[in-house]
């Protein structure tokens, strides 16, 4: 008689679902989903989301690296990301910029994305964004006739500039390996890596998680989510996955349209998991978490209107075909405004009359 069990190493990894206790939860589940709505509906009508959303993924990348134990100015994190860096970028400002990218992957495409295979790979910085992006390849083989294949200076006369180009490209390979957007070989070093770690399995078992709590109510799903990934130890040369990943569930439930600033209400509540804390521990944590982020974000928002009614005040003042009020518009959508784009945008505004 043939036997046809599979054994369990074969077996796919599955992670174990918690029970949780509803019946101390369901308040406070409720009043935290209608503290969300709340604030979804308020940046809505206030017309803001473009300068909040800019703002908060700044704040998001600096907490983070902060958690990390890390710390990154914001203004060094703005001025590098429009390319004004006015001295040489650190690695903490190559993680802080890796960081601010994963956010502004997650909302690059529509909801259920960030959660599945391809969106996971494209949030890790190494798979595509769009659908239509092809997948980074292996090297291929340079072709001695292709002048244009060789580094910039390789046929120069003077061969120092030839070295000095390979050790710039060097460097910027190194940058964006430690800002974990090139994928390490799969050889590596067991000083560094736990070679019983598998993480591809770890990440087919948190996405499996994922799709068994599809069910649940949203602010539960992602706190278990969360937990897992905490459990599974999944890429820990990227800490701020697992929070961005949480917010990205939150989203793709409908709860919100917005990637909330969960790193930031992790830095102010004092929840702090230990790995041994019971599961309604875990929930309540979470949900403190969750708490402290809709209080951030609300702040942050009353923070912008309030300085859009105060520009709004000189702005009344002006004559009518005064480009002032678009300036206004400007400053508040994005953290960094140059000169160039400003005189561009309202070049009529010089009077300030």
């Amino acid at each position: 008689m043939l036997n046809f069990a599979v054994s369990d190493q074969e077996q796919p990894k599955s992670y174990e679902l918690p029970e949780i206790p509803c019946e101390k939860v369901i308040g406070r589940l409720e009043r935290i989903a209608l503290a969300v709505k709340d604030f979804d509906a308020r940046l809505e009508a206030a017309g803001l989301s473009a300068g909040w959303h800019s703002r908060c993924d700044m704040n998001e990348a600096v907490r983070a690296l902060i958690l990390d134990g890390h710390l990154v100015d914001i203004g060094d994190l703005v001025l590098h990301d429009a390319g004004m860096d006015v001295r040489s970028p650190t690695h903490e400002i190559m993680r802080a910029a890796s960081a601010l990218r994963a956010r502004r992957t997650a909302m690059a495409r529509k909801a259920p994305w960030p959660i599945s295979y391809d969106g996971l790979a494209a949030l890790r910085g190494v798979g595509p964004v769009k659908a239509g992006e092809p997948k980074a390849k292996g090297k291929k083989k340079i072709d001695p006739d292709d002048d244009e294949a060789y580094p910039a200076f390789a046929n120069d006369a003077d061969p120092w500039k030839a070295h000095f180009a390979e050790i710039d490209a060097l460097l910027d390979r190194t940058d964006k390996v430690l800002a974990g957007e090139t994928p390490l070989p799969k050889s590596r070093s067991h000083l560094v890596y736990d070679p019983d770690v598998d993480e591809a399995e770890n990440e087919d078992a948190w996405l499996d998680l994922v799709k068994r709590v599809s069910h649940w109510p949203a602010v539960a799903a992602a706190a278990v989510a969360w937990d897992a990934w905490l459990d599974l130890n999944l890429y820990t040369r990227q800490p701020w996955l697992g929070l961005t990943m949480a917010a990205s569930i939150l989203r793709a439930r409908g709860l919100t349209s917005h990637l909330l600033p969960l790193a930031a209400g992790f830095k102010k509540s004092k929840f702090r998991p230990q790995g041994r804390e019971g599961v309604l521990e875990k929930l309540q944590g979470f949900c403190q978490v969750l708490e402290e982020s809709v209080e951030i974000a609300n702040k942050d928002l009353e923070r912008l209107i309030l300085a859009r009614e105060l520009m709004n005040r000189v702005a009344d003042k002006c004559r009518s075909n005064s480009k002032l009020p678009e300036l206004v518009d400007l400053f508040l959508s994005r953290p960094l405004v140059t000169t160039r784009r400003t005189m561009v945008q309202s070049s009529t505004c010089l009077g300030w009359a």
